[in-house]
């Protein structure tokens, strides 16, 4: 439905409409980018359920648009919309179908490793998504054995499993005793990993991962990586040992990508699974995280768990809580009393934000105790659930 609306008011207005049909927002980067388009549009849910579906813009360049941009955009529709040019005649745009740019895309993705993945047996959790027609393809060309879940969507099932639920990935690696599994989300573009021991390696693991990598290769400068507020603080520890500088942006990877133009940082992500490597992309990619990932082990001839050898991440707990309103909390003062209850629990870091894709407060507690953390993360949901109309 959302397909055909967008295809007819491009069409109308003049413009003209490639149509890529079931892919993932990296894909549609990746052609917006390398074809010259003016812009890319994905339909997607992301990392939420089916209903949650939505539109992210991209900009010529493959990234997300700006702040700006978008709330320009967003204004004019609360308006009304009103005012749009309407062609006619020989102005009325046309439809394409361009699933060639999709196929293109997989090409790209073989392309990008030097190693043969061959000997390698690999579980793959396509979280019901977009990656379902695309990850396993591009894994068995490389010459991995693959294992695959995930992949039956029917259009509701979406993110039932994957990058937000990677218990079943896990198992996967466990009962058929794999080297490694690679989950995405529903539209590709976060990557959560798992070892030979069935034990999560989040995207700060993959970015530690990388980051040691990139600066064996020459290919990390003095900036450094970018992370998020939420990355753990062992993340920056452990890179600092080896010489590696980590600087913090905002959540969400069009603030990452942001941070890493300005610095010329060569690689950035965010603890949820969203890696930026600037040779290959503007916004993140989860399949070629995965591809980056095992082409490392692959190369040193090592298990995934041994490029992990010398991160040491501090113990964090997080909870997400359903709000009415996800600026109330912030008013009444909730990241003074997130404070105050890091404090009380001994607590070294804690961060209180609005979730940019559902009403919700996402709550981060971090210190040298898991208890603790989670002692925190209580008393500030609490605190939430007080604030009259919050839930």
């Amino acid at each position: 439905m959302l397909e055909c609306s967008l295809v007819a008011g491009l069409t109308a207005s003049g413009a003209d409409a490639y149509i890529m049909h079931v892919t993932t927002t990296p894909s549609v980067s990746y052609v917006t980018r390398t074809d010259g388009f003016d812009c890319g549009i994905m339909i997607s849910a992301s990392h939420n359920v089916f209903s949650d579906n939505g539109i992210k813009l991209i900009g010529a360049g493959g990234g997300k648009l700006d702040g700006g941009t978008i709330d320009e955009l967003e204004a004019f529709l609360a308006g009304g919309g009103g005012g749009l040019p309407r062609a006619s005649g020989s102005d009325i745009g046309a439809s394409f179908d361009y699933i060639g740019g999709r196929n293109r895309y997989i090409g790209h993705l073989i392309s990008l490793s030097a190693c043969s993945f061959k000997g390698y047996r690999v579980g793959l959790d396509c979280a019901n998504g977009s990656a379902w027609q695309i990850a396993k393809p591009v894994f068995d060309a490389l010459g991995a054995k693959t294992y695959v879940i995930g992949c039956s969507p029917d259009g509701l099932n979406i993110n039932e499993s994957g990058s937000t639920r990677p218990a079943r990935l896990c198992e996967l690696v466990r009962e058929r005793g794999l080297d490694c599994g690679f989950a995405f989300d529903g539209d590709a573009d976060r990557c959560i990993a798992a070892d030979e021991y069935g034990n999560v390696v989040d995207g700060d693991g993959l970015l530690y991962i990388l980051a040691c990598r990139l600066r064996a290769l020459g290919e990390l400068n003095d900036s450094g990586i970018v992370a998020t507020v939420m990355s753990n603080s062992g993340l920056e520890e452990s890179l600092a040992a080896r010489g590696v500088r980590m600087c913090r942006t905002d959540v969400g990877d069009r603030f990452v990508h942001a941070r890493m133009t300005e610095t010329g940082a060569a690689l950035g992500g965010e603890k949820s699974g969203h890696v930026i490597i600037s040779k290959y992309g503007a916004s993140g990619d989860g399949l070629v995280t995965a591809i980056k990932v095992l082409e490392a082990a692959a190369e040193r001839g090592v298990s995934f768990s041994a490029l992990l050898s010398g991160y040491s991440p501090l113990p964090q707990a997080e909870l997400s809580v359903p709000v009415r309103d996800k600026n109330l909390p912030f008013e009444r003062g909730i990241e003074e009393f997130a404070e105050k209850t890091a404090a009380e629990c001994d607590c070294t870091r804690v961060n209180v934000r609005a979730s940019g894709t559902e009403r919700a407060v996402r709550i981060m507690a971090e210190g040298k105790e898991l208890a603790a953390c989670k002692r925190c993360i209580a008393g500030i949901a609490r605190y939430l659930s007080d604030i009259s109309g919050c839930n």
